[in-house]
């Protein structure tokens, strides 16, 4: 490679660094990482890095009654069924949640989404409008056992499937 070409490459890689130490140009503040100690680490190392994703709307009575609102008007229904009961998308009343049913775990859900078929709502949506969701999917499964009702609400015997 000819000294000229060598000595552009060197300059422009220099640049970043130049500029991030003369306050020109601002650097994106590092992204954070959500915390998941139910997954497994390598070699047994625990997960040190990490935020916990807590609803800040939790317990919150209207939260949850404005997130059903919600939930029929960003058409969840439609997916989840009425109630959350199940349709072509999961049941969100039974309590066995495929991507994890943690407050923080449902909100990355509807945010970024989830492969065959869930669509990322974040930032289509305000993130306050996810934590109303999210207060309102956790009152459908509260008191009740989908799983072991048959359809007269009588309790009966589980089997394994």
């Amino acid at each position: 490679m000819p000294p000229i070409r060598l000595a552009a490459l060197l300059a422009l890689a220099a640049l970043p660094l130049l500029a991030a130490q003369s306050g020109g140009t601002k650097q994106p503040p590092p992204a954070l990482l959500v915390r998941h100690p139910d997954h497994v680490q390598p070699f047994g190392t625990p997960q040190s890095v990490g935020v916990v994703l807590a609803n800040p709307l939790e317990g919150d009575a209207n939260a949850a009654k404005a997130g059903a609102v919600l939930f029929v008007s960003y058409n969840c229904m439609d997916c989840h069924g009425a109630d959350g009961s199940g349709a072509m998308g999961p049941s969100l009343a039974d309590g066995r949640w495929h991507f994890g049913g943690t407050p923080g775990e449902i909100f990355e859900s509807i945010y970024e989404g989830r492969p065959d078929g869930m669509p990322a709502w974040g930032g289509k949506i305000s993130d306050t409008d996810i934590w109303r969701l999210v207060s309102y999917l956790r009152t459908l499964e509260k008191g009740k056992n989908p799983s072991t009702e048959n359809f007269t609400g009588k309790e009966v015997e589980r089997t394994g499937h």
